[in-house]
């Protein structure tokens, strides 16, 4: 595979460390981009997606600022699965052809593979942009606790969240590359470098010294 063509799909449920691993493969020149941070900025204030979903929900989901309001939003959209239904139909397509944009920009890289980050890669399709996925995993139980102490909500909330996502073993049924990250930061670094040397040998490049 020539230099540059690998795209690697990484994913995870909510609070299982995906950034944390991708900061781990940036540490080592590798290039990213973030369905989060994509799904952020079709929703400021001006872009199209965002004058859809305040026309279904009014003002509520608005910050007096005119941004949106994340936590209304999604106080909506968890408690009803056909609400998360339209809000998916609404912002999906438009994160998909952003996320292609910049997906071709890596393969036209000198990067030896760069990553897709994404909490909803197979939900979302994304997983059709990549060459390969790779998931973060922990327990479901860290991810409750984690989820919690980070957003600020309470358990039964945390627990929630976690259920509307896709279940654990059949994301890890689709993995082709899988990292634990209920350990250490040493056991981390360590999977991070494997896998770096893995994916540059698919590249057909030589590890780094």
């Amino acid at each position: 595979m020539a230099s540059a063509t690998l795209i690697i799909g990484v994913t995870g449920g909510i609070a299982s460390g995906k950034s944390t691993v991708t900061r781990a493969f940036a540490r080592r020149g590798i290039p990213w981009v973030d369905a989060d941070d994509t799904a952020r900025e079709i929703v400021e204030p001006g872009e199209p997606a965002l004058a859809e979903i305040t026309a279904r929900y009014g003002q509520r989901i608005l910050h007096a600022d005119g941004r949106l309001d994340r936590r209304a939003l999604r106080e909506i959209v968890f408690a009803a699965p056909e609400e998360r239904r339209w809000l998916e139909s609404a912002t999906h397509p438009r994160i998909r052809e952003r996320l292609l944009e910049r997906l071709a920009a890596f393969r036209r890289s000198e990067a030896p593979y760069a990553l897709l980050v994404s909490p909803l890669l197979f939900e979302s399709g994304q997983a059709s942009l990549v060459d390969r996925c790779l998931v973060i995993d922990v327990p479901e139980a860290v991810q409750i606790a984690r989820t919690a102490r980070r957003d600020d909500v309470d358990e039964a909330q945390a627990r929630a969240i976690v259920a509307a996502q896709m279940p654990r073993r059949e994301r890890l049924q689709r993995a082709d590359d899988v990292i634990d990250n209920a350990g250490d930061e040493a056991g981390l670094a360590a999977q991070v470098e494997t896998l770096d040397r893995r994916y540059r040998a698919l590249a057909g490049l030589p590890a780094p010294r």
